[in-house]
């Protein structure tokens, strides 16, 4: 059993986010590759506590379904229907809580840029008191709840911005919005939260001060202002976005061993593994949960989402989705892989190639300016410049397969459903429509005709 396991996470989720102006529920919206209440469920999953409870509310169903898809164990959701307060959402988990729980945890479900280590400072903290809290110094700390100290140090309670006197503005401590509170406390606390302030709401802030009067102790750890940032409108979500990718790319160069020639023009999303001794260029973009194996070097100008790249694969100036490229393959420059596509090992798709649902053999090569689309390409084939896999007859996709060790010819249209036989050519310029035997060479162009002296006789007639 986990030495956390009497302590539970009550994770605040329910909010609108009016200054986001958007349809969708502020905890949803995501920054570098997941959404604001994923960041912080994943600090919380390696404390491995108890039992973890999301307290939802706008867009409630939208809510409980990304966080159930989180994985993260004992989780329970909790409908708030009136959003009154964080002291009214705790109270609506209460209920919630498993009976051997003993302390809980309150996080607000908007801070991306929390650590599970400055989680477990918290949880550390508050071991020989009756509640610990998170505070953080600002140059600024408007809007925030201000933290109000004794002479020696002592947390007395937090006044909420809006409520504070221009005295109590001038402090620069503010109250993160995350406690741990030992669960008798807590219940003690809620039931003497009332609406006496400018919002009308009930504070959790508040039971500080109910336990500090009297005479509770109450520990403050105090951490970066990075980290207990809350996202509260679209800049915020940038900024944190830009946080939390260079604290990635950070990781991956010091802890694994890429290179990352220029982290300031590098977007690479917290959920992308990228392997020892791979390159990332300038301008490259993994996103979808994209892994790249050892050494391969990936850019400059390149966008992959939900791809595999294989160790030692070349990866220039491509947009790639869902696209798993082998070994040594050589992609781009300026290359479409969509979904669907498998380039073997050593295989290559080049310039201006666009590829769709669309399997490379091992060594299998289109070099340039070629489509290939609903495919099985078989080891080895060499597709020419000017190649198109006419798939799509107006009303369905049909499959092309094109067996090892063949060659199509430049300018060629191989019109689906067909086949092209291990070993076989297509003549450069060819209209393929029948299957090819393997071995055999297929011409498929018109009768060329040259009719001497025409370009004369026409300047002639316009009078040129």
């Amino acid at each position: 059993m986990s030495d956390n396991a009497r302590i539970a996470a009550v994770v605040l989720a329910a909010g609108k986010g009016t200054r986001f102006r958007s349809e969708l529920a502020k905890v949803l919206h995501r920054a570098a590759g997941r959404s604001l209440i994923g960041h912080v469920l994943e600090a919380v999953r390696p404390l491995e506590l108890g039992q973890v409870i999301v307290v939802v509310g706008h867009q409630a169903d939208d809510v409980r379904a990304a966080v159930e898809a989180s994985g993260i164990a004992n989780l329970t959701t909790v409908l708030q229907e009136e959003q009154l307060g964080t002291g009214h959402a705790v109270q609506v988990a209460m209920p919630a809580l498993a009976d051997d729980i003993e302390q809980v945890m309150v996080l607000p479900g908007d801070t991306p840029m929390l650590t599970a280590s400055t989680l477990e400072e918290l949880l550390h903290a508050a071991t020989d008191n009756a509640a610990a809290m998170l505070t953080a110094h600002a140059a600024d700390p408007s809007g925030y709840g201000r933290v109000l100290r004794d002479e020696d140090g002592n947390v007395l309670r937090v006044v909420e911005h809006r409520d504070a006197t221009p005295e109590e503005r001038e402090i620069d401590e503010f109250n993160a919005g995350m406690y741990v509170i030992a669960r008798e406390h807590l219940v003690h606390g809620l039931d003497r939260l009332d609406t006496g302030n400018d919002q009308g709401e009930l504070y959790l802030t508040d039971v500080v001060e109910v336990l500090s009067g009297e005479g509770e102790p109450v520990a403050a750890v105090v951490t970066t202002e990075d980290e207990v940032a809350g996202v509260n409108d679209r800049r915020q979500l940038a900024d944190a976005a830009v946080i939390l990718r260079r604290r990635h790319l950070d990781r991956l160069m010091t802890e694994v061993g890429v290179s990352v020639v220029d982290p300031a023009s590098t977007y690479v999303d917290v959920d992308v593994n990228v392997g020892r001794d791979a390159v990332l260029l300038p301008g490259t973009m993994l996103d979808g949960g994209t892994r790249i194996a050892e050494r391969a070097v990936i850019g400059p100008n390149s966008h992959l989402t939900g791809c595999e790249v294989g160790a030692d694969a070349t990866v220039h100036s491509t947009r790639a989705t869902e696209a798993r490229i082998g070994e040594r393959a050589d992609v781009g420059p300026f290359t479409h892989l969509r979904p669907g596509t498998v380039l073997g090992v050593g295989s290559k798709a080049g310039a201006f190639v666009e590829t769709k649902n669309a399997t490379f053999g091992d060594g299998a090569k289109a070099g340039h300016l070629a489509y290939v689309g609903d495919a099985t390409i078989g080891e080895r084939v060499n597709v020419g410049c000017g190649v198109v896999l006419v798939n799509y007859d107006g009303t369905d996709k049909h499959h092309t397969v094109v067996e090892a060790d063949a060659f199509v010819g430049s300018g060629t249209m191989l019109v689906s459903p067909v086949t092209i036989g291990t070993g076989a050519y297509v003549a450069a310029g060819s209209t393929i429509t029948d299957d090819v035997p393997a071995g055999a060479l297929a011409i498929g162009r018109a009768r060329q005709v040259n009719k001497d002296g025409w370009a004369a006789r026409r300047r002639k007639q316009q009078g040129q």
